[in-house]
């Protein structure tokens, strides 16, 4: 393909630009795909839930991060906080209109997930076992994905 024959690139919106980190676009995708965001969307898509039991659906995360990422979310305005009038007062949280589009495209990836676990994870052993082999005379010795000392100066 020649170089005129490219096709012209599109200019992206600057309210939804991800990729230019002083948009809001960014600061969306920020709250969707962060650690906790991605599994609050995907657990509230089965129907409203309190936030304990939120919290247990979701291994690991802390109150203050499940706080945290609500807030963020129902900021955002793709989940709803509802609180009934009771003593103690009772909270439930769903997703609203906005968030169901949302939560129905995160399924899409969460099911790519759940369908190439076992792949990925073959191909992390794969990978692991050629840095582990020892190296051959006359080749260049392996490097480390990772090292813990500083690079050279």
């Amino acid at each position: 393909m020649e170089v005129g024959d490219q096709e012209p690139r599109v200019v992206p919106d600057p309210m939804s630009d991800v990729f230019n980190s002083d948009c809001p676009g960014r600061t969306v995708f920020t709250h969707v795909t962060s650690r906790w965001g991605m599994l609050i969307l995907a657990a509230l898509r089965d129907g409203p839930l309190r936030f304990y039991l939120l919290r247990d659906r979701i291994g690991g995360i802390s109150e203050k991060m499940l706080s945290q990422n609500l807030r963020d979310l129902v900021r955002d305005g793709l989940v709803h906080r509802e609180v009934e009038p009771s003593v103690p007062p009772k909270v439930s949280y769903s997703l609203t209109p906005l968030g169901d589009g949302l939560a129905a495209s995160l399924q899409t990836l969460l099911s790519w997930i759940a369908s190439h676990t076992a792949d990925v994870i073959a191909a992390q052993h794969r990978h692991d076992a050629l840095l582990r082999e020892p190296d051959l005379p006359g080749t260049p010795p392996k490097r480390a994905a990772c090292s813990s000392s500083a690079p050279p100066a």
